[in-house]
């Protein structure tokens, strides 16, 4: 029975060419790579001394090993929690506090960050280096000397049930704080599943002579990146390239040297190459299929794109999710009628949806606007130590809200409209405003402080601070840019600027009334 296998279970192991280092050449194929993680597996268990149900870090760009470290940590029965490296010190510190993390895998670059994340964490057993050596009197691994060892081990690995946690990534979901989502590897396995239908399903089965090309820049400690691209990639046995990280240059040079077949993008990613002047209709004449995800793409973008392909034998598609939802809930078809360019797509298998009144919490008929609520077995087991907010996001009935605006229409294609939730969507990154306003409100001269999302043509949405001053303060907007910067990732940084208020906006039960922000922030002249 499906829902009884782990993740790991569901993943190709044949032969054909598994993952390629867009940068350096690097490769690894299905078969060898299946080895090196059952070795792995059997050295974190033996050499590390982790044990199954403890959790592991990963702080590393999208790299070929990514696939090693993080499936052989789930068949060792370890549960895994992917890190922005873009983060600070003190942003993967609270993580890593927050999920109790035990070890810690990363690459040489990254092992200050690493170290500092992990000062006086309990029970901490070390940090597994990529292209690092072993030196396990300072706590540290080499991975390649850890899957060497592995080969001669007789370990057993645990059996991994389908209600075991899987993946912590952090959300910050419809409000406040990022938040640890717990999800099983029956929900990433069963999301996999729902997504086979053959309205979904057009590309060229792996054989000895046949292997679709995938080019991804979108990073794996996302789900969509992890479950919804890279084992998407591994199931159908296709060949993916990834890129560690994203430079105009790099990915044209990936496109024109690997002719990929599919792409994998962001909204502002698919703007980049339908407006770059370096990418021509010849540069994209590989590509069969485009997946955008992570924020909607307006009907505008992709006739522009489309305009550039100058073709029309290119399915380009859409979808929904969140990482409570593992992360699919909706999927355009690869046969999409014209009059449906800008919907999020039809439900996956499995999946009930709503569309829920704003005002009387009734259900709403097709094109009415509502708040969209989603029920399947891809939902998240909860937020992990957070009953509050789980029991905020899913209700009774199982019904998770997901804090997005949406319609339906006849044939039953969902449109994103808006948001209720408070999250800003920077470039398909979730910024918490809780997060940038707690560290505002550090500052001794700011009495009050809201911040909100406001366009912007590259990025979809940046933050924006509004603050109030103490009576007295002098506090200037370099103040508060200087003082949030270090703090946070380059993304969640005050690029909208700061502007000052008399006074937040709040509603009687002193909730910041952020939609009147952002009609403020708006219509002023930046």
């Amino acid at each position: 029975m499906f829902f009884s296998l782990s993740l790991i279970e569901c993943l190709q192991t044949d032969f054909s060419v598994s993952q390629t280092c867009g940068a350096t050449g690097r490769s690894y194929k299905y078969g060898e790579g299946r080895v090196l993680c059952q070795n792995f597996a059997k050295s974190l268990l033996t050499k590390v001394g982790l044990k199954p149900g403890e959790v592991v870090g990963i702080l590393m760009p999208n790299i070929p090993e990514y696939v090693i470290a993080i499936h052989g940590a789930l068949e060792a029965g370890l549960t895994v929690t992917v890190v922005n490296p873009l983060y600070t010190v003190g942003e993967i510190k609270r993580q890593f506090e927050n999920a109790e993390v035990s070890c810690v895998i990363t690459i040489e670059q990254f092992v200050p960050l690493a170290q500092g994340a992990v000062e006086g964490l309990k029970g901490y057993k070390g940090h597994i280096v990529v292209g690092g050596d072993s030196a396990p009197e300072k706590k540290v691994f080499g991975l390649k000397e850890l899957i060497m060892e592995g080969f001669s081990l007789d370990t057993p690995l645990p059996k991994v049930s389908a209600d075991d946690i899987a993946l912590l990534p952090y959300s910050s979901g419809t409000t406040g704080m990022p938040k640890g989502v717990k999800l099983t590897h029956k929900n990433c396995a069963v999301n996999l599943e729902q997504c086979k239908h053959p309205d979904f399903v057009n590309h060229t089965p792996t054989s000895e002579t046949e292997q679709e090309r995938v080019l991804s820049v979108l990073p794996f400690f996302h789900t969509y990146g992890f479950n919804g691209i890279l084992n998407t990639a591994l199931m159908y046995g296709m060949h993916m390239i990834t890129i560690p990280k994203f430079t105009p240059e790099a990915y044209i040079e990936c496109v024109l040297k690997y002719k990929p077949t599919i792409l994998f993008v962001v909204p502002s990613l698919l703007l980049f190459l339908a407006s770059h002047p370096a990418v021509t209709a010849e540069t994209l004449s590989s590509i069969k299929e485009v997946t955008s995800g992570a924020a909607p793409g307006p009907k505008s973008l992709i006739d522009k794109f489309k305009y550039k392909l100058g073709r029309d034998n290119v399915s380009i598609r859409q979808g929904y999710g969140m990482s409570e939802t593992s992360p699919c809930t909706t999927l355009t078809p690869w046969n999409l009628p014209a009059s449906k360019l800008g919907s999020v797509g039809q439900l996956v298998k499995g999946t009930q949806a709503r569309i829920v009144s704003l005002t009387t919490k009734e259900d709403l008929d097709a094109h009415q606007s509502g708040e969209l609520y989603v029920r399947g077995p891809q939902v998240m087991a909860g937020y992990l130590k957070n009953d509050e907010a789980t029991k905020e996001t899913i209700d009774e009935e199982g019904w998770l809200h997901t804090g997005d605006v949406a319609y339906y229409d006849e044939d039953h294609y969902f449109f994103i409209v808006d948001r209720t939730k408070e999250l800003i969507k920077v470039k398909g990154n979730q910024v918490s405003p809780t997060e940038l306003e707690s560290i505002i409100m550090q500052i001794q001269g700011v009495a009050d402080a809201a911040v909100v999302g406001i366009p912007d043509i590259l990025s979809g949405e940046i933050p924006r601070a509004f603050v109030v001053r103490r009576p007295g303060s002098t506090v200037t907007e370099e103040d508060i840019i200087q003082h949030v910067e270090p703090k946070v990732a380059a993304y969640k940084k005050l690029a909208g600027g700061v502007r000052f208020l008399d006074m937040i906006p709040r509603n009687p039960a002193g909730k910041v009334l952020r939609n009147e922000l952002k009609v403020f922030g708006n219509k002023e002249k930046a």
